[in-house]
């Protein structure tokens, strides 16, 4: 297949004067920016190999756009780009889905595994079963969505899937960590240290609780002995979700290896100042239906707009307008 740098050209993005830097457009939206409730019904879902999956809906209107969010690495239908996006979308009578995945819906999972950034096999069964709602089977267009760690296990489903993968009719996934290896060393010094602090703080007390459904399954004192996420990847993700170690998981569910092989209208939003993914390891060629968008600024899925306090509907409107038109188009 013929690759292309396409670059997405409308909307360009740029941050607010009074918030500069990455990492201030990368906390101040999630941490100080007031999200909208929007009144979510919440499903739960048998999985195939016997574990449960809670699957949150926002209702819109019959013959509307139906979108499933896939969440980041420990988020769920509450962060903030969640929050934000079923808003918009309640907003304008679409409906939509953000499927949790294991353990992240406020109870621990019933199997031997959590989830990962590569996991299209998840991603996969997750579309299917949503295509079969009454939301959906009644919807005018059928979109998938993927937030960080989300956005690239649905960058992988979609390489991966390729043709198979019409059930939708178009994709967007921000900032995805589209390089694991240079992401991770990204996350592993200084200040981003922080991000990995936050996130071992919810990902340790869910292994401990994993640890006593499944006793002896990683070992206890080198999980409590991690302080970056390469330690705990090698002790915890890799092994239970089939790679050999973190340098396997990291380069094989890396989905900048795929972005060559999508046919469906994709979107692939990653601010160029992103603390997650340093701007030099960004991919520069995708496939033709690939839309690559790189703004200088917008941190970690922030994309404030707006004087202070600062709004977050810049992001959701982004989302919603490459949907319509790519849809449209490629229909």
């Amino acid at each position: 297949m013929k690759r292309t740098a396409h670059q997405g050209t409308a909307s360009a993005y740029r941050a607010p004067r009074w918030l500069p830097g990455g990492h201030v457009q990368t906390i101040y939206p999630a941490k100080c920016i007031a999200t909208p409730a929007t009144p979510l019904r919440r499903e739960r879902w048998n999985a195939p190999d016997g574990d449960f999956v809670d699957v949150d809906f926002v209702e819109g209107r019959p013959g509307m756009p139906f979108v499933v969010l896939f969440h980041g690495l420990e988020g769920s239908s509450n962060s903030h780009y969640s929050r934000a996006l079923m808003a918009h979308l309640h907003s304008l009578g679409w409906s939509g889905a953000v499927p949790h995945f294991r353990g992240c819906s406020g109870e621990m999972n019933l199997a031997p595994r959590f989830y990962h950034s590569g996991d299209a096999t998840e991603i996969d069964w997750l579309l299917r079963r949503l295509k079969t709602t009454p939301a959906a089977t009644g919807a005018s267009d059928y979109f998938a969505v993927g937030v960080s760690l989300g956005g690239n296990a649905l960058l992988r489903w979609l390489g991966e899937s390729q043709h198979s993968a019409g059930i939708i009719d178009a994709a967007c996934a921000v900032s995805a960590p589209l390089d694991l290896a240079a992401g991770g060393a990204a996350l592993s010094s200084g200040f981003n240290l922080i991000y990995t602090r936050m996130f071992l703080q919810t990902l340790k007390p869910k292994c401990l609780q994993k640890l006593t459904q499944f006793p002896g399954l990683f070992d206890r004192d080198k999980l409590l002995a991690a302080r970056d996420l390469y330690a705990f990847d090698n002790i915890v993700t890799a092994p239970l979700h089939g790679y050999r170690d973190t340098n396997d998981y990291w380069n094989r569910a890396s989905a900048r290896h795929v972005l060559g092989d999508i046919t469906i209208p994709t979107l692939v939003l990653n601010a160029r100042n992103d603390p997650f993914l340093p701007a030099r390891n960004l991919p520069a060629r995708a496939a033709a239906a690939v839309t690559l968008e790189y703004p200088d600024t917008g941190g970690h899925v922030g994309f404030a707009d707006g004087s202070l306090p600062g709004r977050l509907d810049w992001l959701p409107r982004r989302i919603v307008d490459f949907l319509q038109h790519r849809s449209a188009a490629h229909g």
